[in-house]
């Protein structure tokens, strides 16, 4: 995947004003960021990269006296996660419940009875290892319902990890989907070490090609940003049934009313909330 880098200057620099420009670029598509002593470089793929909307939001910012400047350049087309990737990450667990580990460290919880089950992630380039507040959300709330013999649908699948969730929970299919082939072939590849690739189909493509996939869904899951979800929301209901339920992450909390207020429209109401770091993560369902 190809990226640019782009440099914001804050004047004057403050760490509160670095935190709320991660936020408001965040919700435009920056995928990370890196403070410097003056400001952030801001990471966003090529093809999320809007300057009318990173405009938009650099216009709503909240502290009047600050002024921010920036310059987007390509940036180097490497492995971004070369050296995560060579020292892996320490293991992970959900609730007591759920151990999410790399193939380098078998974590001697593994024999924890305490535990329903465990997930080996190998990320290549792919987002969605358990390491981040909203994954870690979405597996919570897997946890806690009955996935048994359920059809799943995981829009923005990433490394697979939360249809590998969901199937080693009882789901009976989980199909993905991500614009990235990195994370495409990746989640396929998570799914082999985890012996569920024959319940899992991971697909190319964006919230259109669900024009294409047969049949309705029990659980839908996005762990996306705010603006794609509240774009493709839609899309996601047309795949959904009466008794579905519809997971949403990858956004803050204060982001919320936002989301209810377009679920509303769709017929959707609010049955679950949870918070971490001031991310959020929401289950509907039909009013």
């Amino acid at each position: 995947m190809k990226y640019y880098e782009v440099k914001f200057e804050i004047s004057p620099f403050s760490s509160d004003a670095c935190d709320l420009l991660a936020a408001l670029a965040g919700e435009v598509g920056f995928e990370s960021f890196e403070e410097t002593a003056t400001g952030l470089l801001g990471y966003i793929q090529q093809t999320d990269y809007n300057e009318k909307a990173l405009n938009e939001a650099l216009e709503d910012f909240p502290m009047s006296e600050v002024t921010i400047s920036y310059q987007a350049n390509e940036a180097e087309d490497r492995d971004w996660n070369e050296q995560w990737e060579q020292e892996g990450f320490e293991p992970i667990i959900v609730g007591n419940r759920l151990i999410i580990h790399d193939g380098r460290h078998l974590p001697e919880q593994l024999s924890s009875a305490s535990c329903q089950l465990s997930i080996e992630i190998d990320a290549h380039q792919a987002f969605g290892t358990g390491t981040h507040e909203t994954t870690r959300m979405i597996c919570a709330t897997l946890l806690d319902m009955d996935l048994k013999g359920k059809r799943v649908l995981d829009c923005g699948t990433g490394t697979g990890i939360l249809s590998i969730c969901a199937l080693k929970l009882g789901a009976a299919l989980a199909i993905g989907y991500d614009i990235d082939e990195w994370s495409v072939d990746n989640a396929r590849h998570n799914a082999v070490i985890n012996g569920v690739d024959t319940q899992f189909q991971s697909l190319l493509g964006d919230a259109q090609l669900l024009n294409k996939v047969e049949g309705t869904f029990d659980v839908v899951m996005a762990n996306i940003n705010r603006n794609i979800l509240l774009n493709d929301m839609n899309a996601y209901c047309q795949k959904m049934t009466p008794d579905s339920m519809l997971i949403l992450s990858g956004f803050y909390t204060a982001d919320i009313p936002l989301l209810l207020n377009k679920a509303a429209t769709l017929g959707l109401t609010m049955k679950v909330q949870k918070e971490d770091n001031d991310w959020a993560c929401i289950l509907l369902t039909t009013c």
